[in-house]
């Protein structure tokens, strides 16, 4: 039986995913995969408005159970990820704890003699979810906070701790450079390579590369903003998450790594730090951001299903994850953000809610 909600869409089950796509996505027209054509339009005239300085929609791409239902006219350029790259990243530390070299306990220690002296009690965890409070010696970056300690993407040698590792939430690049840096060492082999024959190639992304910075101290692959992709590819992405990790009946990644990685691991009691990026407290998993419960007690989009993720890089580079509708949307983009996103996007949200049908 087919329900329209009319204010809001509960999903009752998320149906079985069967479709994949193979060199290219089928398309579908929206109605047929139980989405209004007119509310559909409603809602990215609406988000067409909202981004008009910023890019606009011609890039964003949208799935529903398997099917291509929207995309615009350039979801075949390709764009830098920025930080939507830190998702890749922590589904290459899913792939090493699937295949028990490591655990979300380890010490980051034990695979950088640097961080023995002054961060020993940091574990793999604390990178994962931006609370090991890792800061490196080279200044004059971005975001400097009160006391003029700035953000970089050079990630050594190490600084004092921030803060103890666990007790805030800080978004902070350079410790992400260094946990890239980890996982190579762990993996034995660079990370670009291991996320290519595990995840890339298997799912058809051929669109893509993982691309070095070269800081200060030499290459570093896994810098923040590492993955150009295009709509399409990102897309594939995505999907496998939406589908637990299984691609045409296939386990690629732990479904169990899946739901954790997408899940809250930064709990709201814990504090964001100074920064303004560091929003974390309540919404933010293992390198995936959250719709979860702030500490005002509002959601991060209120408009959105509470179970949606994302990963979102600068200039609201986009791969929204959406259970409850079964639905994947891709962005890609280089031309800034608006400084109400999270109010578009959850008003964009709110008006596509209304002409989604859920199947029990």
């Amino acid at each position: 039986m087919l329900y329209l909600i009319t204010f809001c869409v509960f999903s009752l089950s998320q149906p079985n995913i069967s479709i994949f796509p193979e060199e290219r996505w089928q398309e579908s027209d929206p109605e047929s995969q139980g989405i209004d054509p007119a509310k559909l339009k409603s809602a990215m005239d609406y988000l067409k408005t909202g981004f008009k300085d910023h890019g606009g929609i011609e890039t964003i791409a949208i799935i529903r159970n398997g099917y291509l239902i929207w995309k615009g006219s350039d979801v075949e350029k390709e764009f830098l990820l920025f930080s939507a790259t830190k998702s890749f990243t922590s589904t290459v530390l899913g792939l090493l704890i699937d295949d028990g070299k490591v655990t979300l306990d380890t010490y980051a220690k034990e695979y950088s003699g640097n961080l023995v002296e002054l961060y020993p009690d940091v574990k793999i965890r604390h990178f994962a979810t931006m609370t090991s409070g890792y800061d490196s010696k080279i200044e004059g970056g971005y975001e400097a906070d009160s006391k003029g300690r700035t953000d970089s993407w050079n990630p050594e040698p190490p600084s004092e701790p921030l803060f103890q590792p666990g007790t805030k939430f800080r978004y902070w690049d350079e410790a992400m450079m260094q946990f890239g840096k980890i996982l190579t060492n762990i993996a034995g082999e660079p990370i670009n390579q291991l996320f290519k024959s595990r995840i890339a190639d298997p799912i058809g992304m051929t669109k893509w590369r993982w691309q070095p910075h070269d800081s200060p101290n030499g290459r570093i692959l896994n810098w923040t903003g590492g993955i150009r992709t295009n709509a399409l590819d990102l897309a594939r992405f995505g999907y496998l998450f939406l589908n637990k990790g299984n691609w045409k009946g296939k386990q690629l990644i732990s479904e169990s790594w899946v739901n954790m990685a997408t899940t809250v691991q930064v709990p709201n009691s814990i504090p964001n730090d100074e920064v303004p990026r560091s929003r974390g407290s309540g919404n933010y998993g293992f390198n995936w951001w959250v719709n979860g419960i702030k500490p005002n007690g509002h959601r991060m989009w209120d408009g959105a299903p509470a179970r949606t993720y994302l990963a979102h890089g600068l200039h609201d580079n986009l791969c929204i994850i959406i259970p409850e509708w079964n639905m994947v949307i891709t962005r890609t983009n280089a031309d800034g953000s608006p400084d109400n996103f999270d109010e578009i996007m959850s008003n964009f949200f709110d008006r596509l809610a209304k002409g989604v049908f859920v199947v029990d």
